[in-house]
């Protein structure tokens, strides 16, 4: 007779078997799975390492190219703007030394640079915009018509354009004494700063950073954007320069893109932290001039390298 005893031995026997074979099982499975998932990440290694020597190979060409485009830089734009003058407006996260390098070129190709206007963070602050707009309304010049109920980024345009640029006729539209009221009254209130004074031109080229950041980026890069769109109307041409980066969503050369009206007047460049980028900008000044404009760069939304050389 089988006992009860023998009964529990069994069913301990049974089930100790059952765990023993599920161990040696899920053994030899993660065994296997622990061999495939070595071989794939000795694969994904050597993916990646493929993948950073050729970043390396690539960032060398493109420094190569760079420096190439700067020695023959002021050889390709040598007499483009011959006589001509240019003002500068630059905006708070502009870089110096791309402001530098583009100046030293303008000169190289035969423009007077007549001087240069840093647009603050304050400018382009949303929190200051009804602020921005009634200063622009107190130090407009006599003779001179704002765009009416416009946002503060085209009526500031309009303001600066009527002291920064020359009317059609080569002729300064503000007297000295409304030019330095208006740019001395919007440096007092901190939306802009002056090195030194400032000549009326007929060209301005607008320098900006690359992507914005923040919570208010979009709004910041509509104001700079409308400005220069409204720059550019009040002289014989403006250019929007940004660095890599700037032509995105977030950035003042997107927000330009984004619009046909703004981009059938003001022209863009999306790498003025290139070399390239800058021979660009003057090549497309000397386009504003002869009435044309254009997207020039490297990103997606460009239209083409530099003037006369689609994609």
């Amino acid at each position: 007779m089988i006992s009860l005893r023998y009964h529990v031995v069994s069913v301990t026997a049974v089930f100790l078997a059952l765990a023993v074979g599920v161990v040696l099982g899920s053994t030899a499975i993660s065994g296997r799975l622990l061999s495939g998932l070595t071989d794939d990440n000795s694969e994904l290694g050597r993916e990646v390492a493929a993948l950073r020597a050729d970043r390396v190979a690539l960032d060398a060409r493109l420094a190569e190219a760079d420096r190439f485009a700067g020695a023959v830089g002021p050889s390709a734009v040598r007499e483009q703007l011959a006589d001509r003058t240019v003002v500068l407006v630059t905006t708070a996260d502009a870089a110096p030394g791309d402001r530098d390098a583009l100046v030293e070129l303008l000169r190289a190709a035969g423009a007077d640079v007549t001087g240069e206007v840093q647009l603050t963070e304050s400018f382009t602050d949303p929190d200051k915009a009804d602020q921005l707009l009634n200063m622009v309304a107190r130090l407009q010049p006599a003779g001179t018509q704002l765009p009416t109920g416009a946002d503060p980024g085209t009526r500031a345009g309009a303001l600066l354009g009527s002291v920064l640029l020359l009317g059609g006729d080569g002729r300064p539209r503000a007297t000295e004494a409304e030019s330095a009221a208006a740019l001395g009254g919007l440096a007092g209130a901190g939306f802009v700063r002056q090195k030194a004074p400032v000549r009326p031109a007929q060209l301005a080229v607008v320098l900006t950073g690359g992507a914005a950041s923040g919570n208010s980026a979009g709004d910041r890069a509509a104001v700079v954007a409308r400005f220069a769109s409204q720059l550019d109307r009040s002289g014989a041409g403006a250019v929007l320069a940004g660095d890599r980066g700037s032509a995105d969503g977030t950035g003042a050369v997107g927000v330009v893109r984004a619009d046909t009206a703004a981009t059938s007047v003001l022209s863009t460049v999306d790498h003025l932290d290139t070399a390239a980028g800058r021979v660009v900008t003057v090549l497309a000044l000397r386009e504003q001039l002869e009435g044309g404009a254009g997207r020039y760069g490297v990103a997606g939304n460009a239209e083409g390298a530099a003037p006369g050389i689609p994609d």
